[in-house]
C-alpha cells in the first residue's frame, strides 16, 4: 500500500463508516474553571510508532481541528511559553484485527408440500485482516497533571481520500465528533 494512503487510514476517515464515539471523565472536577489550554508535548502521539504512519502534515491538521473546536467551546489557547489551565494530547491508535466469517449452504430442507430433504452441507471459513483506529483526545489538569477528559472515535479503517482538502475536511469533522461531547455536563 502507497504510504500516502496510510495517512487517510489512520484518521478515520472513511465517511461511510460508522464512528464509535466513547468518553471518560472525571465527575469531581469543575469544568467551568477550565478557561484556557496548551499543548501537552508530544502534542500528537502515534501508536504503533511506525514512520509510515507519522506526518508533519497530519499533525498540523489534528492541531488546527483541536484548537478551532476547543475556541468554539469557550477555552481560548494560551500565550506561548505561559501554561493553560488544560494540557490538551492527541492519540492516533491503529490495531491490527482479525475476523473469522462462516457461511454454510447446502443442508436440511423442509417443506411440508414435498417432504423432506436432507442432503450434505458444507460450511467454508474466511479469515479477514483488517485495522481499527483510534483517534483519542486527552484533557489533563495542568496543576495536577491528572486526567480529567477523554474522548474518541473508532472506526475500522479503509483507504480515503488523496488530496489535501479533503483530508483537513475529514479531520476536523473526526474531530468535532469527539469535543462535541465536551463539556461533560
Amino acid at each position: 500500500m502507497r504510504t500516502r494512503q496510510l495517512l487517510p487510514l489512520l484518521l478515520l476517515l472513511a465517511a461511510c463508516q460508522t464512528v464509535h464515539l466513547e468518553r471518560d471523565f472525571d465527575p469531581e472536577r469543575n469544568f467551568s474553571a477550565y478557561r484556557s489550554w496548551s499543548w501537552q508535548e508530544p502534542a500528537l502521539q502515534y501508536r504503533p510508532a511506525d514512520p509510515r504512519l507519522k506526518s508533519d502534515l497530519t499533525e498540523q491538521r489534528v492541531r488546527s481541528a483541536v484548537a478551532d473546536q476547543l475556541d468554539q467551546r469557550g477555552l481560548r489557547q494560551a500565550p506561548s511559553g505561559k501554561p493553560g489551565d488544560l494540557k490538551v494530547q492527541v492519540w492516533l491508535i491503529v490495531d491490527q484485527r482479525q475476523e473469522q466469517v462462516t457461511t454454510y449452504s447446502g443442508g436440511y430442507w423442509n417443506n411440508p408440500w414435498y417432504g423432506y430433504w436432507s442432503g450434505p452441507g458444507y460450511g467454508e471459513t474466511r479469515t479477514y485482516d483488517y485495522r481499527v483506529g483510534t483517534l483519542q483526545i486527552d484533557f489533563l489538569d495542568a496543576r495536577d497533571g491528572k486526567l480529567v477528559w477523554r474522548g474518541s472515535a473508532q472506526q475500522t479503517l479503509r483507504d480515503g481520500p488523496d488530496n489535501p482538502t479533503e483530508r483537513t475536511r475529514m479531520i476536523r469533522e473526526t474531530v468535532a465528533k469527539v469535543l462535541s461531547q465536551y463539556p461533560p455536563y
